[in-house]
């Protein structure tokens, strides 16, 4: 859709993969990172590329996830604190990293808010978190991974609070099952009626084209056709 991409993987080969085979398909602007939203240092580094690279950030979607999928008397602390480190706290790290350049983006919004001719709104920044469905509805074996999304939607809505001010709009894509390869699942399982990743793609951008006075600050995603149960 125009847009210059930083894009990231925890394997720095698998993130350069995905860059070279997305750039080729689209013609846009790719760069491939590694980061490990779990730590401190890699985070930093990822935002000190992103300003390199691309100079800016308007955009930042929080996608990266884990989820483990066990029994309460059966999930040792250790799991639950892995997935709410990657799913929760590692978006909440991502932020504080790349602020600087988000309020850049917002501050030029708001400077020229009061200026812009007709239509040429300047859009600020945006920061969209991947949530889901089971932050709002838990299942069983998902008190980790219910609990991350659950508080990422706090997050969120926390976030938009406090950073709408400063021309950053702040919003949750809640999709249901998505066909990819999430929690050592077949990207072919369910294909047929469940979300494709495009889906929500789809959603993402929607919310970024959005006019700038307006904000979607939560979408829910479903398959149209799930299976009777």
């Amino acid at each position: 859709a125009g847009a210059r991409v930083a894009l990231t993987g925890t394997r720095r080969a698998d993130a350069e993969a995905a860059a070279r085979e997305l750039a080729s398909a689209s013609g846009a602007e790719i760069h491939g990172a590694e980061c490990d939203v779990r730590s401190e240092a890699s985070v930093a580094a990822l935002a000190r590329s992103v300003r390199q690279a691309l100079g800016g950030l308007d955009l930042l979607v929080n996608n990266a996830g884990l989820g483990i999928y066990r029994p309460t008397p059966a999930l040792p602390t250790a799991d639950f604190a892995r997935v709410i480190e990657t799913n929760l706290t590692g978006a909440y790290r991502v932020v504080r990293a790349v602020l600087p350049l988000l309020l850049d983006s917002g501050r030029r919004r708001l400077d020229r808010r009061l200026d812009a001719p007709e239509g040429a709104a300047d859009p600020g920044a945006l920061i969209v978190n991947l949530g889901s469905l089971a932050g709002r509805h838990p299942f069983r074996g998902g008190a980790a991974y219910n609990a991350s999304k659950f508080g990422l939607i706090g997050l969120t809505e926390a976030l938009m609070l406090d950073l709408r001010d400063q021309g950053i709009r702040c919003s949750v894509v809640m999709p249901g099952s998505v066909a990819t390869g999430f929690a050592g699942r077949s990207p072919e399982d369910g294909r047929d009626w469940k979300l494709h990743p495009e889906d929500v793609a789809e959603a993402v951008l929607q919310v970024a084209l959005t006019r700038p006075e307006a904000h979607q600050s939560r979408i829910e995603l479903r398959p149209s056709l799930p299976p009777a149960k």
